[in-house]
């Protein structure tokens, strides 16, 4: 069967004239098969490409080849209309008699035809609309391995088109424009487009989701914790308004990155009360996934196969990680059972005195050694948490995510504080059927109330973090003091 490829300049007379002859060969002869193609006169550098993928020489409209995809070749160039023409002759003994003024009125045909199909491709295309996402802080490494989680379909689903937007100051232009290049060649299928910023004003037009990266660096030696939590608050207090105005009014904030991670969300909501408070939250999911590598090292089993672990609190600060209701999936002991049989994970682990020492003196350095990360956890996290949102959590899974408070187990109103929930239907929502001791509840009261210092000094309602209670601060130290009187089955 011959195949052959047809594919000239839409205004191209000789395109016209082999055209004809490849319809009326088609049409009488069985095993004659043609592909055309047509381009813009404006757009034939394609020809360049093609030709140099497959090693031909040749620079005129039309081009003509017989592909051997079948016979395992790259194709067979037969040349230009003349020597379609000889080919044709050879054969068939078919030849085209085609005159010049018939030429010119069907390339002229040809490519209005051409203008024409193109708009509507574009009208479809332009129905089809990508989604809007920013990224604030994106010279970071942080962006630059969220990338490709965002583009490869995994997120949004493999029909959803994707924009994304790289937000940052001027001195980064250099390195926002190299980002944009390698993502560029990477040619992912769904990443309808990629662009940097440097103009703050122009930020988060249209946005869909928002996804703040920015961080501190933390140096208490040259300045005050205080000083640090007003520099963020400053930040979002550029933000937020910005996102009022230019951000659609269903879009989706997700604070992440590796300080006041709360904080960023809770300022968002403040600075910007029109967005909708459901829709801001902060990613615990770093930390979650750093404490199920330690235990699962300590069982000597895979981290996929620990689940709910749950982060309270402060998620870049004071946080509890509280394991009384984690499973166990897949774990190789005594007791056997199906695939998806859970086992409690107090139960399996019978050192009890690990929890309370080892364990616990680890989750101090939970926060150094995910700060310290390259950014492959943080952006993997950021990924998780937006399929989730967008295609729901798996049926039962605990997932800690930092949400603005409405009396939800005993936590005062109004701050930012990570707790269980479930993603379904494109919401979350907080998992209040869960049970909580007496002993957990009194240190989610002392969490909170390093959220609600933080937010004063935001808010410049006071100028210094104040202790919880009358001679006890809310330190990490503190907290593993009081969390080693904590019962096993609280932890």
């Amino acid at each position: 069967m011959a195949k052959l490829v047809l594919a000239g300049k839409a205004n191209c007379p000789y395109y016209a004239k082999a055209e004809l002859l490849a319809d009326y060969l088609q049409a009488n002869l069985l095993d004659f098969k043609v592909h055309k193609i047509t381009q813009h006169p404006d757009k034939w550098e394609w020809l360049h490409d093609i030709c140099e993928m497959n090693g031909w020489e040749h620079r005129q409209s039309p081009i003509i080849w017989r592909e051997l995809l079948d016979r395992g070749g790259k194709g067979l160039l037969l040349g230009g209309v003349n020597d379609f023409l000889e080919y044709a002759q050879h054969y068939y003994g078919i030849t085209s008699m085609m005159l010049s003024e018939e030429m010119l009125d069907i390339a002229e045909e040809n490519l209005q035809a051409h203008i024409e199909i193109e708009k509507e491709e574009e009208e479809i295309k332009s129905l089809i609309k990508p989604l809007q996402i920013w990224i604030t802080s994106a010279s970071g490494p942080i962006c630059y391995q969220l990338i490709p989680l965002l583009a490869n379909g995994e997120v949004f689903g493999m029909t959803t088109e994707i924009s994304i937007h790289l937000l940052d100051t001027g001195q980064f232009k250099e390195v926002l424009c190299g980002i944009v290049m390698e993502a560029e060649d990477m040619a992912f299928p769904l990443l309808r487009s990629i662009s940097e910023h440097t103009e703050i004003d122009e930020a988060f037009v249209q946005a869909d989701i928002i996804i703040v990266l920015d961080d501190v660096l933390l140096n208490c030696e040259a300045q005050s914790l205080e000083n640090y939590i007003r520099e963020v608050s400053e930040i979002c207090q550029v933000y937020a308004p910005l996102i009022e105005k230019n951000a659609k009014s269903e879009v989706r904030v997700i604070s992440s990155g590796k300080t006041f991670v709360n904080l960023k969300a809770m300022m968002i909501m403040t600075y910007g009360p029109s967005i909708k408070p459901e829709n801001v939250i902060a990613i615990a999911t770093s930390w979650e996934s750093a404490a199920k590598a330690m235990l699962a090292r300590k069982l000597n089993m895979n981290a996929a196969g620990v689940k709910d672990v749950i982060v309270w609190g402060n998620i870049t600060g004071c946080n509890y990680i509280d394991l009384s209701h984690a499973k166990l999936y897949g774990y190789d002991c005594a007791l056997w059972g199906p695939a998806n049989f859970p086992r409690p994970l107090l139960n399996m682990i019978y050192d009890s005195k690990w929890i309370h020492s080892e364990f616990q003196s680890a989750q101090s350095s939970l926060s150094s050694q995910v700060c310290h990360c390259v950014g492959m956890l943080p952006a993997h996290a950021v990924a998780t948490v937006l399929r989730y949102w967008y295609h729901g959590s798996p049926p039962g899974d605990i997932v800690s995510v930092g949400i603005l408070t409405k009396g939800q187990f005993c936590i005062p109103e109004g701050i930012v504080f990570s707790m269980p929930v479930r993603f379904q239907n494109g919401n979350w929502e907080v998992m209040t059927e869960l049970e909580i001791n007496e002993t957990t509840q009194e240190v989610l009261g002392r969490l909170a109330h390093e959220l609600i210092q933080e937010k004063l000094i935001a808010l410049k309602e006071i100028k210094e973090m104040h202790p919880y209670g009358a001679d006890k601060i809310t330190s990490k130290k503190y907290l593993h003091q009081e969390m080693e009187t904590l019962p096993t089955g609280s932890l």
